[in-house]
């Protein structure tokens, strides 16, 4: 079976390489933002309110890589994907981050279809199941009869069934609990729920919560191997019509994100200044688990036709999508960048 599954989705990623067509390497360099130009005033949703996830806004800020490329870039905490894309959608925002897998699930159903994606943060999904040592979780198959928390209209529910089937849960025997990012730790911590299915960069926030107690964490990548984690998108409208905004906010954000996993606790300190709310430990922690994910591609930020391909029909073959999502309808290539 699992011979046959991997056949499958190779065939469906040739024909999804072939229904995005071609795209250009060529990436034109954005104009000058120097002059008398006034800054173009943005909006950017981070992708879970304040942590170290999202602590390269905040230097991009601090830094002025935002004002060096012309911009004006008002920084609003986000919420799960869904919110996020509601956001953008709404014209409340100009520029999110967000899970792009979970983008690309709702995508594929119908929802949410008027953005573009032109920038990866991580290369490969950070979603995992973090249970607490000692809980009995060891495997995925242990989950069965336990409480699993997650945020609301989170991607870690959206993706759940697909994991379930390849790991080989049975999903009807889980008892979700819906809560907001910031209280999930305390969930597992006070015994409400045994496990959580979130970010396994956000393991020593949960760790100090449950009083230094260690995590067992099992990687929803162990089975789902072609996905990507986060990334940047913008709107459908801007990628088309203004595609030197979009290159100019790309790349003061994946300079300031370079800058943040080269410099961690600099990064947390200038979150911490900004959001004095944030947890400068636990997004020290955030940023050094997530630096080799966001390393550990063609180079920062790059997306391949070819994996995206891939990871949209390990959608459709886990059954999470229906057939006829295409790669250039979730990300514009001609804005990623290039190798």
């Amino acid at each position: 079976m699992r011979r046959y599954r991997t056949l499958l989705i190779s065939a469906l990623a040739v024909v999804l390489v072939g229904a995005g067509g071609c795209s250009s390497k060529a990436d034109p360099q954005p104009a000058a933002a120097g002059g008398d130009k006034p800054a173009d005033k943005v909006t950017y949703l981070t992708a879970f309110g304040a942590v170290g996830r999202d602590a390269f806004a905040w230097v991009a800020q601090d830094k002025g890589y935002f004002k060096e490329a012309g911009l004006d870039v008002t920084i609003q905490l986000g919420a799960a994907t869904g919110e996020n894309l509601k956001g953008l959608a709404a014209g409340q925002a100009q520029f999110a981050n967000l899970d792009l897998i979970g983008a690309w699930i709702l995508a594929g159903k119908g929802d949410y279809k008027d953005f573009r994606t032109i920038a990866a943060i991580h290369q490969q999904t950070l979603v995992s199941i973090i249970a607490l040592d000692g809980a009995g979780i060891t495997a995925p198959k242990d989950l069965e009869g336990k409480k699993l928390g997650a945020a609301t209209g989170s991607v870690n529910q959206l993706l759940f069934p697909g994991y379930a089937k390849l790991a080989g849960i049975d999903p009807t025997k889980i008892q979700w609990v819906n809560a907001q990012p910031a209280q999930l730790p305390a969930l597992l911590a006070g015994g409400q729920v045994q496990a959580l299915s979130t970010f396994l960069i956000g393991s020593k926030g949960i760790e100090k919560a449950a009083g230094g107690k260690k995590t067992v964490v099992l990687p929803y990548s162990k089975y789902l191997g072609d996905l990507y984690g986060n990334g940047i998108i913008t709107t459908s409208k801007i990628a088309k019509e203004n595609p030197d905004l979009a290159r100019r906010f790309r790349d003061a954000s994946l300079k300031a994100l370079k800058y943040t996993i080269e410099h961690p606790d600099e990064a947390a300190q200038i979150l911490k200044k900004a959001q004095p709310a944030a947890d400068v430990t636990a997004a020290v922690g955030e940023i050094t688990l997530m630096t080799p994910y966001v390393t550990s591609g063609s180079g920062i930020g790059v997306m391949e036709q070819e994996r995206v391909a891939r990871a949209i029909a390990t959608l459709q073959g886990s059954g999470l999508i229906p057939a006829g999502l295409t790669p250039d309808a979730v990300v514009d290539f001609s804005l990623t960048p290039k190798a």
